[in-house]
């Protein structure tokens, strides 16, 4: 995994991250909390990786902070993480919220 979880949870602990204003935009529109965010990256678990991404490698994570599903899109830079998208993973593309969906299921 080029993602280390624990240095990632590590940014977050430490207020070392970032929150784009897509993001920004995507919380308030969705009604998730930047605790939202705090929970699913230190206790969700990491569906995909993205290390092409530029400027920062990135992962979707999966964690149900209130008991709801939230994925979070976040980048591991060097000194800090960045949250790139937020949401609430619909049925309609998401097999219990962790696998997409091919277009011939949908």
């Amino acid at each position: 995994m080029f993602l280390e979880h624990d240095r990632l949870k590590d940014l977050f602990l430490n207020d070392r991250f970032i929150i784009s204003n897509h993001a920004r935009i995507r919380m308030f529109q969705r009604n998730i909390s930047t605790a939202d965010i705090r929970e699913v990256t230190s206790r969700g678990e990491i569906l995909e990786e993205y290390p092409d991404d530029e400027p920062c490698p990135a992962a979707l994570f999966l964690g149900f902070p209130n008991g709801r599903p939230c994925h979070v899109v976040v980048a591991q830079c060097e000194d800090h993480a960045r949250v790139i998208t937020v949401y609430s993973p619909e049925k309609e593309k998401w097999i219990d919220y962790k696998v997409r969906r091919s277009n011939d299921e949908t």
